[in-house]
């Protein structure tokens, strides 16, 4: 909780007021008992109906003044704990922000939303009420007991024995439960992952008919925490009945002790009633306490889970200002640059270098990427081809930085991606990922993303482009079309070519399209590869695709098998000498197999068929 201490501080004038008024209510509850026994004592016992009259005035002003302290107490309660769970809820919005790729996918999307709403919402409850009970509370009971004591001290020597055993129960049971609310909440942050993936999966589970195993998998997570929840709940179930128990067995010795001291004389009747009073109200706060200290406990374990995001730094970080760049910027064309051990001019034309790239995810054992060396000019059209898993998408996920390699460099423009600021990166690259999302509001508003500052001729010009001009006028309002959370209102080939335009609008100097176009027809896939290749200006364009005849023209091609580059060069030179490239082209180009190789492949057939009879036989002979 003390790593969250500075997003109270500005609540600090809240904070302190909230329970100085609590403190000024406990005040005058402590004066009721004694105006109650002077009542009895005095205006009852005396008959005086005009002191009894007075005295109820008395009373009825304290409560009031108490009313109105409670309320006050409550309005600057309320106002400190909200305003501390916004500033935590945006300090832990704006981190989230801030963390790189490999941090986010180490949390995972259900942790981070959990902390993010229901820590803090627990935390801002502990808050509340922390201000307006934690104090009053045992100000309640230590008052009482002084208030007892003025009355009768043999009396009040019970108050002594009876607080002390309760404070012991409390608190052991609340060591006990606080390393229990955090395993509660690690259980509900797997509910929220199963129950976020079975609903962002519905469609694939009900086409594989996975329901039943999918209700079978909620149904153990949720089981968990039900087990969990129902083990804290008879812990802290144990509170309220202990407490009943001890706090009952010391009031029937409080009247015992007072009756004998009544035949005495020792005490009034009145005060009796005050005695009994101080008591109740000692049962009343100890419970609040408990129920308190468990809220309490809640808290302080959302806290640390709270305080976690926040304590988790970005393994990357961003040069601050344009200039720090330039002044470590070396002249690209006075730069060396190493492969195979030689040392070439550096191009200035470049605008994409890999300079020995190995890469490895958090928690990966193997590496994603392995040495990848390679060089694209400003202007190209560098294609990347390859099988599942190759490495396709985590090779340009490297070029806007969302990831760093732990070995070599990648450089944009000729200087090191990690010399850039990070406004200044994202403005010269623009990418298009194979999941298409787009937010809730127009799409003029999604389009802006790219360029808040683009006109609405900007706009038209980018769809038309992305061949979405016909998608954007068959909407409704058009540009203003409102487009529903994740475009769920849009087709997958609609939000793919509105996701394009996006990133056109941006103007880039780099243009990735992570297997961008897979939901568009071959006809619109044909136009809008032409289209990008008539861009005004000179931009580089990575087209990542599973089709070759999506690449096929490109300047360059990148084959990768595995994480490591298999071959790179044109169409036509890949076909000579790059035996990966030629077997994804026959596969999806069987007619042009050549004969030879036909023929070669039909009699390693047959060979394995003659093995595998031959060997059927020699074991049919064994027998």
């Amino acid at each position: 909780m003390k790593r969250l201490e500075k997003f109270l501080r500005p609540y600090r004038r809240e904070s302190i007021l909230a329970p100085l008024f609590k403190l000024l209510e406990v005040v005058f509850d402590l004066m009721v008992p004694v105006v109650v026994a002077q009542i009895i004592d005095v205006g009852v016992a005396k008959n005086d109906y005009g002191y009894i009259v007075e005295m109820f005035f008395v009373l009825l002003l304290m409560a009031a003044v108490g009313l109105l302290c409670s309320f006050t107490a409550q309005f600057f309660a309320a106002k400190a704990s909200v305003g501390f769970a916004t500033s935590v809820r945006q300090a832990m919005f704006d981190h989230i922000q801030g963390l790189s790729f490999t941090e986010l996918d180490t949390l995972g999307t259900d942790t981070l939303i959990t902390r993010l709403t229901d820590d803090v919402n627990q935390v801002q409850n502990g808050i509340n009420m922390g201000l307006r009970l934690l104090l009053r509370s045992p100000f309640v009971v230590i008052g009482a007991m002084v208030m007892a004591f003025t009355i009768n001290v043999r009396c009040a020597l019970i108050f002594v024995v009876t607080v002390p055993i309760l404070f012991v129960v409390v608190f052991s049971i609340m060591l006990i439960s606080i390393p229990l609310f955090k395993k509660v909440q690690a259980g509900l942050d797997c509910v929220t992952g199963l129950t976020r993936e079975n609903l962002t999966g519905i469609r694939v589970i009900r086409a594989f008919c996975r329901e039943e195993q999918s209700v079978e998998e909620f149904e153990e997570g949720n089981r968990e925490l039900t087990r969990l929840n129902e083990f804290v709940g008879r812990i802290s179930a144990l509170l309220n009945p202990l407490t009943y128990v001890l706090i009952n067995g010391a009031t029937v010795l409080l009247i015992a002790r007072a009756g004998v001291q009544v035949n005495i004389g020792n005490l009034q009747q009145g005060q009796v009633v005050a005695l009994y009073n101080y008591m109740a109200q000692i049962i009343v706060e100890l419970i609040k306490l408990a129920s308190l200290i468990i809220t309490l406990n809640k808290s302080m374990a959302c806290a640390d889970r709270v305080a976690g995001i926040l304590d988790v730094k970005s393994s990357m970080e961003y040069k601050v200002a344009a200039e720090q760049m330039k002044n470590e910027q070396i002249n690209a064309d006075q730069r060396k640059y190493e492969t195979d051990g030689e040392n070439d001019q550096a191009d200035s034309n470049l605008a994409v270098e890999f300079n020995h790239v190995t890469f490895t995810y958090e928690g990966a054992g193997a590496s994603s990427l392995s040495d990848i060396t390679f060089r694209a000019k400003k202007g190209q059209t560098i294609g990347i081809i390859g099988g599942t898993g190759s490495g396709k998408s985590t090779l340009v996920s490297l070029i806007p930085r969302f990831y760093d390699p732990q070995e070599g460099t990648v450089k944009v423009n000729g200087i090191n991606a990690k010399d850039y600021p990070q406004g200044e990166l994202c403005s010269e690259i623009g990418v298009v990922q194979q999941r298409s999302i787009l937010f809730k509001g127009s799409i003029r508003d999604n389009l802006k993303w790219g360029n808040d500052q683009a006109s609405d001729e900007d706009l038209w010009k980018a769809i038309t482009i992305a061949q979405a001009k016909d998608v954007v006028e068959a909407k409704p309002g058009k540009l203003d079309f409102e487009v529903e959370q994740n475009g769920r209102n849009l087709s997958g080939g609609q939000k793919q070519r509105l996701t394009i335009a996006r990133a056109l609008v941006s103007k880039p100097e780099i243009l990735i399209l992570d297997d961008s176009l897979s939901a568009l027809d071959f006809a619109t896939d044909a136009a809008l590869r032409k289209a990008i290749g008539e861009l005004e200006g000179n931009v580089t364009t990575f087209l990542v695709s599973q089709r070759i005849s999506g690449i096929r023209q490109a300047d360059k091609i990148l084959v990768m098998e595995d994480g490591e580059l298999a071959g790179q060069g044109t169409h036509e030179e890949l076909m000579e000498i790059c035996e990966t490239y030629q077997e994804i082209y026959y596969s999806q180009f069987p007619e042009e197999r050549p004969a030879a190789v036909k023929s070669s492949k039909e009699t390693g057939k047959d060979l394995d068929k003659a093995d595998k009879m031959t060997e059927k036989a020699e074991k049919g002979a064994a027998e």
